[in-house]
């Protein structure tokens, strides 16, 4: 199974490159086979990363987190973590330089555990590992920026602890789609908030959630949701500068109630959320909160986050 080289009319550009299994090889042709068991079964263990001029952003974090997905789904590549790490940031470096001037990557190191033998005359295949980038979809959040984003509670609910780890950072992602239908179905470009069947705040199916209350940010423990590597840099930056951070579970009275809702996730790095369910979150606009920490994150990246969206906005 291949893909024709890259062309006019191809969604890769002339010159990228991806990395599966120790090769660079060009983007168009990184393919799995339809019996690996990462396409059959959804057994993939993932990270998506994001570039800022470039260079990968917190990839010790993110290679860290791998690692422990990678043990939870006893999926063990022949790849050490640091090397695959080393080979995205050359992946990306290489790519960025075929981006749009002033833009970024999103980066995503993948692995499965290789031919599903049920598929494969009862032969399996050592784990796959693989690294592509794409250009970051600036005009899918630009305006939330400025708007704030609208959440739903729907249905769906989290995948119980005892169906697998929230540690586990992986694509099994069923539950995230059906949610976001729910919620679209109710409001169009709504993004779901998920709970624990017991009520728990979990997190969105692309961002962490954290609120304001009182100068105070609370988020849920790790017990409740996946633990965000933006989620964590967000909390360095609120503490560096005083402000009080603590984990507690949440409930959907909570962030009704709160001054302010904060999504972190990797591509935007922090947004507001600003509607729940209908009604405004505070006044129904970015707050004072989420406008100190963007700004503080911009510092630390070099470069005004929000606006880099306005300027390289795509279609959406």
């Amino acid at each position: 199974m291949t893909h024709a080289a890259a062309g006019p009319h191809s969604p890769f550009r002339a010159g990228e490159v991806a990395w599966l299994d120790g090769r660079v090889i060009p983007r168009a042709d990184l393919v799995l086979p339809v019996g690996d068991a990462g396409f059959v079964l959804g057994a993939t263990v993932t990270e998506q990363l994001r570039t800022f001029g470039g260079r990968l952003f917190l990839p010790e974090r993110h290679a860290e987190r791998f690692a422990r997905s990678l043990r939870a789904a006893g999926i063990e590549p022949a790849w050490p973590i640091d090397a695959v790490f080393t080979a995205a940031a050359g992946i990306a470096a290489g790519n960025h330089a075929l981006a749009a001037p002033g833009g970024d990557l999103g980066v995503v190191v993948f692995a499965t555990p290789g031919d599903l033998p049920a598929q494969h005359g009862g032969r399996g295949s050592p784990p796959r590992v693989a690294i592509h980038t794409f250009p970051l979809a600036f005009g899918l959040w630009v305006r939330a920026y400025d708007e704030g984003v609208s959440l739903r509670s729907v249905p769906v609910a989290q995948v119980p602890a005892a169906s697998w780890p929230l540690a586990l950072k992986c694509r099994s992602r069923m539950h995230y789609h059906l949610a976001d239908r729910a919620a679209s179905a109710v409001e169009s470009g709504a993004r779901a908030i998920l709970c624990h069947a017991d009520g728990r705040v979990s997190e969105t199916s692309t961002a962490n959630v954290a609120i304001v209350r009182r100068d105070e940010i609370l988020t849920p423990p790790p017990a409740d949701a996946l633990g965000g590597i933006s989620l964590d840099y967000a909390r360095d930056l609120a503490t560096a500068r005083g402000i009080d951070w603590r984990e507690r579970s949440l409930t959907l009275a909570d962030l009704a109630s709160a001054d302010e809702i904060l999504l972190t996730s990797t591509p935007n790095c922090l947004l507001p959320a600003t509607r729940l369910d209908g009604r405004p979150i505070g006044d129904g606009r970015p707050g004072r909160m989420f406008e100190r920490l963007l700004s503080a994150w911009s510092a630390r990246v070099g470069l005004e986050i929000a606006d880099q969206a306005r300027k390289l906005q795509l279609p959406s």
